[in-house]
Protein backbone atom coordinates (compact mmCIF):
# COMPACT_ATOMS: atom_id res chain seq x y z
CA UNK A 1 0.00 0.00 0.00
CA UNK A 2 2.46 2.29 1.02
CA UNK A 3 4.89 1.92 -2.10
CA UNK A 4 1.65 2.34 -4.21
CA UNK A 5 1.05 5.86 -2.71
CA UNK A 6 4.44 6.94 -2.87
CA UNK A 7 4.17 5.85 -6.41
CA UNK A 8 1.37 7.68 -7.26
CA UNK A 9 2.44 10.65 -5.14
CA UNK A 10 5.12 10.97 -7.41
CA UNK A 11 3.64 10.42 -10.21
CA UNK A 12 0.67 13.32 -10.07
CA UNK A 13 3.63 15.93 -8.33
CA UNK A 14 6.04 15.08 -11.28
CA UNK A 15 3.33 15.42 -13.93
CA UNK A 16 2.05 18.79 -12.67
CA UNK A 17 5.52 20.52 -12.63
CA UNK A 18 6.47 18.89 -15.97
CA UNK A 19 3.16 20.46 -17.43
CA UNK A 20 3.92 24.33 -15.26
CA UNK A 21 7.51 24.29 -16.97
CA UNK A 22 5.77 23.25 -20.47
CA UNK A 23 3.21 26.52 -20.33
CA UNK A 24 6.70 28.41 -18.68
CA UNK A 25 8.16 27.52 -22.13
CA UNK A 26 5.19 27.87 -24.65
CA UNK A 27 5.06 24.14 -25.33
CA UNK A 28 2.13 22.85 -27.98
CA UNK A 29 0.02 20.24 -26.38
CA UNK A 30 2.47 17.18 -27.89
CA UNK A 31 4.98 19.03 -26.35
CA UNK A 32 3.07 19.23 -22.80
CA UNK A 33 2.22 15.87 -22.45
CA UNK A 34 6.02 14.67 -23.41
CA UNK A 35 7.34 16.91 -20.78
CA UNK A 36 4.71 15.65 -18.11
CA UNK A 37 4.93 11.98 -18.88
CA UNK A 38 9.17 13.06 -18.96
CA UNK A 39 9.17 14.12 -15.66
CA UNK A 40 6.74 11.73 -14.32
CA UNK A 41 8.49 8.53 -15.79
CA UNK A 42 12.08 8.88 -16.36
CA UNK A 43 13.71 9.07 -13.31
CA UNK A 44 12.51 5.38 -12.80
CA UNK A 45 13.55 4.44 -16.20
CA UNK A 46 17.27 6.11 -15.86
CA UNK A 47 17.14 3.84 -12.47
CA UNK A 48 16.34 0.98 -13.82
CA UNK A 49 18.65 1.18 -16.70
CA UNK A 50 21.34 1.32 -14.12
CA UNK A 51 20.70 -1.66 -11.95
CA UNK A 52 19.57 -3.89 -14.54
CA UNK A 53 16.22 -3.98 -14.34
CA UNK A 54 14.47 -5.43 -17.65
CA UNK A 55 13.50 -2.28 -19.86
CA UNK A 56 10.19 -4.05 -20.24
CA UNK A 57 9.60 -3.69 -16.90
CA UNK A 58 9.09 -0.01 -17.24
CA UNK A 59 5.57 -0.77 -19.22
CA UNK A 60 4.12 -2.68 -16.13
CA UNK A 61 2.91 -0.08 -14.35
CA UNK A 62 -0.96 -0.03 -13.54
CA UNK A 63 -2.54 2.49 -13.51
CA UNK A 64 -0.19 4.91 -13.30
CA UNK A 65 -0.08 5.51 -16.73
CA UNK A 66 -3.77 6.91 -16.54
CA UNK A 67 -2.57 9.10 -13.40
CA UNK A 68 0.02 10.68 -15.43
CA UNK A 69 -2.66 11.15 -18.15
CA UNK A 70 -5.50 12.43 -16.26
CA UNK A 71 -3.23 15.07 -14.12
CA UNK A 72 -1.67 16.38 -17.59
CA UNK A 73 -4.72 17.22 -18.85
CA UNK A 74 -6.62 18.63 -15.80
CA UNK A 75 -3.69 21.19 -15.55
CA UNK A 76 -3.41 21.67 -19.28
CA UNK A 77 -7.84 22.57 -19.51
CA UNK A 78 -7.01 25.10 -16.26
CA UNK A 79 -6.99 28.45 -17.45
CA UNK A 80 -4.08 30.12 -18.33
CA UNK A 81 -5.15 32.96 -15.05
CA UNK A 82 -4.58 30.27 -12.28
CA UNK A 83 -1.73 28.76 -14.63
CA UNK A 84 0.82 31.89 -13.65
CA UNK A 85 -0.84 31.56 -9.71
CA UNK A 86 0.69 28.00 -9.85
CA UNK A 87 4.01 29.20 -11.26
CA UNK A 88 5.52 29.46 -8.01
CA UNK A 89 4.23 26.40 -6.76
CA UNK A 90 6.79 24.24 -9.49
CA UNK A 91 9.01 23.97 -6.42
CA UNK A 92 6.26 22.30 -4.47
CA UNK A 93 5.50 19.83 -7.01
CA UNK A 94 8.98 19.30 -7.54
CA UNK A 95 9.86 18.83 -4.08
CA UNK A 96 6.90 16.25 -3.43
CA UNK A 97 8.05 14.00 -6.62
CA UNK A 98 11.61 14.15 -5.25
CA UNK A 99 10.67 13.18 -2.01
CA UNK A 100 8.03 10.24 -3.21
CA UNK A 101 10.24 8.72 -5.69
CA UNK A 102 13.25 8.77 -3.89
CA UNK A 103 11.90 6.94 -0.94
CA UNK A 104 10.06 4.51 -3.55
CA UNK A 105 13.37 4.11 -5.56
CA UNK A 106 15.40 3.45 -1.47
CA UNK A 107 12.71 0.88 -0.68
CA UNK A 108 13.40 -0.72 -4.31
CA UNK A 109 16.84 -1.21 -3.88
CA UNK A 110 16.46 -2.64 -0.50
CA UNK A 111 13.56 -5.08 -1.55
CA UNK A 112 16.33 -6.74 -4.15
CA UNK A 113 18.71 -7.17 -1.38
CA UNK A 114 20.82 -4.32 -2.87
CA UNK A 115 24.41 -3.18 -1.73
CA UNK A 116 23.66 0.76 0.55
CA UNK A 117 25.68 2.16 -3.12
CA UNK A 118 22.97 0.71 -5.00
CA UNK A 119 20.12 1.96 -2.55
CA UNK A 120 21.54 5.48 -2.37
CA UNK A 121 22.07 5.37 -6.64
CA UNK A 122 18.49 3.69 -7.03
CA UNK A 123 17.15 6.92 -4.51
CA UNK A 124 18.73 9.51 -6.49
CA UNK A 125 17.95 8.53 -9.88
CA UNK A 126 14.35 7.81 -8.85
CA UNK A 127 13.92 11.15 -7.75
CA UNK A 128 15.68 13.63 -9.77
CA UNK A 129 16.29 11.47 -13.01
CA UNK A 130 12.56 12.79 -14.02
CA UNK A 131 13.49 16.70 -13.14
CA UNK A 132 16.92 16.32 -15.01
CA UNK A 133 15.29 14.83 -17.92
CA UNK A 134 12.55 17.57 -17.95
CA UNK A 135 15.01 20.35 -17.52
CA UNK A 136 17.14 19.32 -20.38
CA UNK A 137 14.46 19.17 -22.72
CA UNK A 138 12.91 22.15 -21.63
CA UNK A 139 16.31 24.14 -22.45
CA UNK A 140 17.27 24.84 -19.05
CA UNK A 141 19.97 24.16 -16.64
CA UNK A 142 19.17 21.08 -14.74
CA UNK A 143 18.51 21.69 -11.32
CA UNK A 144 19.97 18.58 -9.48
CA UNK A 145 23.39 20.52 -10.68
CA UNK A 146 22.52 23.98 -9.15
CA UNK A 147 19.72 24.44 -7.39
CA UNK A 148 19.12 24.22 -3.87
CA UNK A 149 20.99 21.14 -2.84
CA UNK A 150 18.52 19.21 -5.23
CA UNK A 151 20.19 15.53 -5.27
CA UNK A 152 21.56 15.70 -1.34
CA UNK A 153 18.20 14.90 -0.62
CA UNK A 154 17.58 12.27 -2.60
CA UNK A 155 21.02 11.07 -1.65
CA UNK A 156 20.02 11.50 2.34
CA UNK A 157 16.87 9.57 1.95
CA UNK A 158 18.91 6.57 0.01
CA UNK A 159 21.08 6.47 3.47
CA UNK A 160 18.42 6.36 6.20
CA UNK A 161 16.54 3.73 4.35
CA UNK A 162 19.30 1.82 3.12
CA UNK A 163 20.38 2.10 6.68
CA UNK A 164 16.89 1.16 7.73
CA UNK A 165 17.01 3.72 10.44
CA UNK A 166 13.28 4.41 9.71
CA UNK A 167 10.33 1.43 9.65
CA UNK A 168 7.06 1.29 9.05
CA UNK A 169 4.08 3.20 6.75
CA UNK A 170 4.49 6.27 9.37
CA UNK A 171 7.68 7.20 9.43
CA UNK A 172 8.26 7.03 5.97
CA UNK A 173 5.36 9.34 5.44
CA UNK A 174 7.28 11.61 8.12
CA UNK A 175 10.26 11.40 5.90
CA UNK A 176 8.59 12.49 3.12
CA UNK A 177 7.22 15.49 4.90
CA UNK A 178 10.75 16.21 6.03
CA UNK A 179 12.22 15.71 2.82
CA UNK A 180 9.87 18.43 1.06
CA UNK A 181 9.69 20.88 3.63
CA UNK A 182 14.07 20.97 3.68
CA UNK A 183 13.65 21.02 -0.43
CA UNK A 184 11.22 24.27 -0.22
CA UNK A 185 13.64 25.44 2.73
CA UNK A 186 16.76 24.89 0.67
CA UNK A 187 15.12 27.29 -2.54
CA UNK A 188 13.75 30.02 0.29
CA UNK A 189 16.94 30.11 1.50
CA UNK A 190 19.18 29.60 -1.45
CA UNK A 191 21.14 26.54 0.20
CA UNK A 192 23.93 25.21 -2.14
CA UNK A 193 26.38 22.79 -2.05
CA UNK A 194 29.86 24.43 -2.94
CA UNK A 195 31.04 25.25 -6.15
CA UNK A 196 34.30 26.14 -7.46
CA UNK A 197 36.43 28.16 -5.38
CA UNK A 198 39.13 28.46 -7.96
CA UNK A 199 37.33 29.89 -10.71
CA UNK A 200 35.22 32.15 -8.13
CA UNK A 201 38.92 33.59 -7.18
CA UNK A 202 39.88 33.91 -10.81
CA UNK A 203 36.88 36.07 -11.59
CA UNK A 204 36.97 38.63 -9.08
CA UNK A 205 40.77 39.00 -9.95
Amino acid sequence: MTWDILNAIGTIAFAISGVLIAKEEDYDLFGIYVLGFTTAFGGGLIRNLLIGIPIENFWLQGHLFEIAFLSITIVYLLPNRWIHKWKNCVVFFDAIGLAAFAIQGANYGVSIEAPLIVVIIAACMTGTGGGMLRDLFAGRKPMIFSSGIYAFWAVLVGLVIGLDWIQGPYFTFVLLIVIVILRILSVYFNWNLPHTIYNKRRMGK
